[in-house]
């Protein structure tokens, strides 16, 4: 009990003379001295320290051998301390400063990987996705033989893969709205939309690995459409079911959801035949 007591005292002393050390070199006026601090920092993992000196020093080096690095440096700081917003907007900082530097390719990179670790679960706004993926191609358009060309493509498509479960959950929703027309404000269905919305993401991402799941939404939608629908229509939408039905079991003969497709067959056969 009493060592550990120990060590518990000697990690706060310790902790407090790093403390008053950090607030003497961030309170002085030797520059050169600052910036070795902050690379220090930097190098042992001390990354809110090194962006709090660097913040300063970014500005005050401007045009001095040190800029392009500080600059850099400050961005990855940023990075390493999970700001990856800050850290987005100070690596487009550096590429737009220094188009041809040292560390170019790498700011470009990262620039999507700031983006990316930021962007948001499928179900949210996918706005920051839809960047990162912008960011990520823009790197391999500018750089085709990139470093880590292969780690930006396995990204693009986690970030597409993103985009591509959003439009599920979208058309999920209006399938379980069903018959709720509270949200139909321009006389339409959330089957009709679902199967939209379905439809679209299929052609938008024609290798997504989602599609069984969009085509069952598809083919379960143009069903409930066809038992919904006034007399007028009741064929034609059975009919549209039914041949949605026999487009599916093509498609994914082995799928779980071959039993269904076939159960709503014979349920379209009994308007469809008469």
């Amino acid at each position: 009990m009493k060592k550990y007591f120990f060590i518990q005292i000697l990690a706060v002393i310790l902790f407090s003379g790093c403390a008053h050390e950090f607030n003497q070199v961030y309170k002085s006026q030797d520059y050169a001295y600052k910036y070795e601090f902050a690379k220090e920092c930097f190098a042992n993992g001390k990354y809110t320290q090194a962006t709090t000196l660097l913040q300063e020093l970014v500005t005050i080096q401007k045009g001095t051998d040190n800029a392009e690095e500080s600059l850099y440096m400050l961005a990855m700081s940023q990075y390493c301390d999970g700001d990856y917003e800050g850290a987005a907007m100070t690596f487009r900082k550096y590429r737009q400063s220094y188009p041809k530097g040292i560390y170019a390719e790498m700011a470009s990179y990262y620039i999507g990987e700031s983006l990316y670790m930021s962007t948001p679960e499928p179900r949210l706004d996918q706005t920051q996705t839809v960047n990162a993926i912008a960011a990520f191609q823009e790197y391999m358009d500018i750089y085709p033989d990139a470093k880590l060309k292969d780690v930006a493509q396995k990204r693009l498509f986690e970030l597409q893969d993103k985009l591509v479960r959003k439009e599920l959950y979208s058309a999920q929703l209006y399938y379980n709205l069903g018959t709720y027309f509270g949200n139909c404000t321009s006389g339409g269905s959330n089957f009709e939309a679902c199967i939209i919305t379905a439809q679209n993401a299929m052609n938008d991402y024609p290798y997504t690995t989602l599609r069984e799941d969009f085509a069952l939404l598809i083919m379960k939608s143009k069903y409930e459409l066809a038992q919904q629908s006034v007399e007028s229509k009741k064929l034609d939408r059975y009919r549209d079911a039914e041949d949605e039905c026999y487009g599916f079991i093509n498609e994914y003969p082995e799928s779980e959801n071959k039993k269904l497709a076939e159960k709503y067959i014979e349920s379209c056969k009994k308007f469809t035949k008469e």
